[in-house]
């Protein structure tokens, strides 16, 4: 029996796809789409997607690797903790090799620190288990998908407690992110006074995160469609999917349309999943939150509540976690690549002497990172 995501891959129908896409862009003048997913850019650019579409079709990536909006202020933190007496930092594999002021993590184990690679606050917290004279933190990094995991651990930590049995040797970083605001603020035409961050130029259409969505389901979106008018689409990861997706899109800016649409019905239900949403909102607070390169965006953020405090490794060790203007090497475009402004190729250390063994900036690092697909599988069309 063939794989099931062979079914995902058939090429007579995605060529039905794609001439259904070429019908419907022919009727239109420039369309301008941005995904807000790294593996929608790693599908992207695998399957060349771009050099099968309309010439007045364009899709460009958005701020969509978690690895890559994580603020160099939140690096440095992590770095003072992990060259701490008896410490042990725990973090996702991608992580240890971004590049910050003052050195990346990989640096911190080269001067002494431990630091291991985990595949999930589960494993971090077993880390702690196992090593009861060791203050274990784990760096905690991504948008609601991994987030809801390292909730469901602090949730059972929370239980532990009240009986006794959690350990005292854990606590954590949270430089987790949420994706439907900070594409709001991004992309909202009316901005406050207060507001850091660049906005991304207009888009015409929106590809959301399948797995981000699988979450946190269809409603967190609808603002996007309703408030600013964007048509959204929510894919998989198939050149299939992303086909239905654009095709979507198509459709709705043709009528004038602007609606959230779910294209990836196999996984994502209207209302996500629901007992993870119930740990996030058991768990934590949102919060403003830094976006390295971009800017604070208000409520884009997740802290530990009071309940959890006790777990927050900041305020258990008060290590601050100062914001600099130095989360960018000089000449770097990583903030421009995410905001959809400027592609990888564009940047004057693309493919020189920035490179997967020794990236000058984060999309250059981590396997949604725009730069390092476009490194492996070249270009913007």
């Amino acid at each position: 029996m063939a794989p099931a995501h062979e079914a995902f891959r058939d090429k007579e129908l995605l060529r039905r796809l794609l001439g259904s896409i070429a019908e419907e862009a022919s009727r239109l003048g420039p369309v301008r789409l941005m995904h807000v997913c790294g593996t929608h850019e790693r599908s992207v650019g695998r399957f060349g997607l771009r050099s099968l579409l309309p010439r007045n079709v364009r899709i460009v990536a958005g701020p969509g690797c978690p690895v890559c909006v994580c603020p160099a202020s939140d690096i440095r933190a992590a770095r003072k903790l992990a060259l701490r007496p008896n410490a042990m930092l725990a973090s996702f594999g991608d992580m240890l090799a971004v590049p910050a002021p003052g050195g990346s993590l990989l640096d911190a184990r080269a001067e002494g620190a431990e630091v291991r690679v985990v595949y999930s606050a589960y494993d971090a917290l077993a880390l702690a288990r196992e090593n009861p004279g060791k203050e274990v933190v784990f760096f905690s990094v991504g948008f609601e998908t991994t987030t809801a995991t390292t909730a469901a651990v602090l949730s059972s930590l929370g239980q532990g407690a009240k009986a006794g049995t959690a350990p005292h040797n854990f606590s954590l970083i949270s430089s987790n992110r949420v994706v439907p605001p900070a594409l709001e603020a991004l992309l909202s035409p009316r901005r406050g006074a207060t507001d850091e961050a660049p906005a991304i130029p207009a888009v015409d259409g929106l590809v959301l995160p399948g797995h981000v969505s699988v979450i946190i389901g269809t409603e967190p979106y609808r603002p996007l469609a309703e408030r600013l008018g964007i048509p959204c689409a929510i894919s998989g990861f198939e050149p299939v999917d992303l086909a239905r997706g654009i095709l979507d899109l198509l459709k709705q800016i043709g009528s004038g349309r602007a609606q959230v649409s779910n294209v990836y019905t196999r996984a994502v239900l209207p209302g996500g999943n629901e007992r993870a949403r119930a740990l996030i909102s058991e768990v934590y607070d949102t919060a403003d939150a830094t976006w390295r390169g971009i800017g604070r965006l208000a409520g884009t953020g997740l802290v530990p509540k009071p309940a959890y405090r006790s777990f927050d490794a900041l305020a258990k060790f008060e290590v601050g976690t100062e914001v600099g203007s130095d989360d960018e090497a000089t000449g770097c475009l990583c903030a421009a690549v995410m905001l959809g402004t400027a592609e990888s190729e564009d940047c004057p250390l693309f493919g020189g002497p920035c490179r997967p063994e020794s990236p000058a900036g984060p999309c250059m690092v981590s396997d949604e990172g725009t730069c390092r697909i476009r490194y492996e599988y070249g270009g913007a069309r």
